[in-house]
């Protein structure tokens, strides 16, 4: 190979090299000089429902091409304004996380616009065995006691969202105290009673509020991705425990016609019978009878001495 060969492959490599480290020099320069931003994010974890102070925001920078929308810049804007859902440490405050009205104190501030929160009193029995938490969705069911001619139980709401369980609205708490409380409730007895609040329409409240005054209230735990609907028009009633319920109902029925028939099952003696093992009434046929006779009018003739009674018959 002679020399001229050897000094062009040696420059071309000298070229390449040097157009490599200006192009790496390049990247990363441009990213250092990409533009900053200041807003307002929490200075701690916070919780939905706080009202917002001086302590709880801080400034922080992000690039101002990943900014999220509707991010603050004064701090004043933020003051006493009402977080609608939680926020970690050093997250930016948006609009979308603040309620709509300034001013408003505590929980109220996180209930949707047309719904309302209503409490009910559960047991771990009657909530999933204690695994219901803020945020879980769940169905209602509605059960009446008494006897079993008049028990029922019927699911009344559906893919109901839970706002708080007592006075706790976050699955997970930093703050000790909170901590501590929720522990404390965790270890109460299975049949301790506490309060458990949920995000209904009014129309859904009155439903609620007029079942849990007239029976018992259950929880069913449902997936929140599951926005299936059964639709139960009908109640579930005893029957479906005691099948010879309805036949003693049924039976029922046909000496009172007054009483309300319900879950009847069987419908005609043969079953009856078969069911209660009574045999069958015997049908005696009527024997026709002689029309009664005419009635009969007697009169006392005296002849002389001699007392006769005459039998007359009246005449049609």
């Amino acid at each position: 190979m002679d020399r001229q060969k050897l000094l062009l492959i040696f420059g071309g490599a000298w070229v390449s090299a040097a157009l490599l480290t200006w192009l790496l020099y390049s990247a990363t320069t441009s990213a250092k000089q990409a533009k900053l931003i200041k807003v307002q994010a929490a200075a701690r974890d916070l919780s939905a429902g706080t009202k917002l102070r001086k302590g709880d925001l801080r400034l922080v920078e992000i690039p101002e091409k990943e900014q999220p929308r509707g991010v603050f810049a004064d701090e004043k804007a933020l003051l006493e304004k009402t977080l609608l859902f939680p926020v970690a440490q050093n997250e930016p405050l948006t609009q979308m996380k603040l309620a709509a009205v300034g001013g408003i104190e505590g929980v109220s501030a996180t209930i949707p616009p047309g719904k309302r929160a209503i409490s009910i009193q559960v047991t771990d029995s009657t909530s999933a065995a204690g695994l219901i938490l803020p945020r879980s969705h769940v169905d209602v069911v509605f059960t009446r006691t008494g006897s079993m001619a008049e028990a029922l139980s019927k699911v009344i709401l559906e893919d109901i969202v839970v706002l708080s369980v007592g006075r706790t609205t976050e699955v997970a708490t930093t703050d000790p105290k909170a901590a501590a409380a929720a522990a404390a409730a965790q270890a109460q007895s299975s049949t301790a009673q506490r309060a458990m609040t949920l995000l209904v329409t009014p129309e859904e409240a009155a439903k609620l509020e007029l079942a849990k005054n007239n029976g018992k209230i259950g929880l069913v735990l449902r997936n929140p991705l599951d926005a299936s609907k059964l639709n139960q028009e009908q109640p579930i009633y005893a029957d479906t425990l005691d099948p010879y319920l309805g036949a003693r109902k049924e039976r029922m029925a046909k000496f009172n016609p007054n009483l309300p028939g319900m879950a009847k099952t069987v419908n005609d003696d043969k079953s009856w019978n078969n069911l209660t093992g009574q045999k069958p009434a015997v049908k005696t046929e009527k024997k026709e009878t002689e029309p009664p006779k005419p009635p009969q009018k007697v009169v006392d003739v005296f002849r002389g001495d001699k007392h006769v009674q005459e039998v007359f018959e009246k005449v049609k």
